[in-house]
């Protein structure tokens, strides 16, 4: 599911790296959103809205909105659309509006 070439922007891809979520391990490039990776993994439910608990995905992808935010490496409340993946992350799903550990 990753576009290879595209006629505008320049895609540049690093190295293939290994990182966590919920538990499984997962591989993305380096660099790319987490977003990318976990989507590119199958993930595609991120959260659940806070009053009926509905599965949320992949929604505005610029960092506006909250749909995708998660707990990286401990920290609650990161917009993994446009938080760049690196080696050995830990990422996790959040429910409600995130507490630090």
């Amino acid at each position: 599911m990753r576009i290879q070439d595209h006629p505008i922007l320049e895609l540049k891809k690093g190295p293939r790296v290994k990182f966590t979520f919920n538990g499984q391990e997962i591989y993305g490039y380096e660099g790319e959103s987490i977003l990318a990776a976990l989507h590119d993994a199958g993930v595609y439910v991120l959260s659940h809205s806070l009053k009926k608990h509905r599965p949320r995905g992949l929604f505005c992808a610029i960092g506006h909105c909250s749909s995708c935010s998660m707990r990286v490496n401990g920290v609650p409340n990161v917009r993994v659309c446009v938080e760049p993946l690196r080696e050995g992350m830990v990422v996790e799903t959040q429910e409600g509006k995130g507490v630090l550990a």
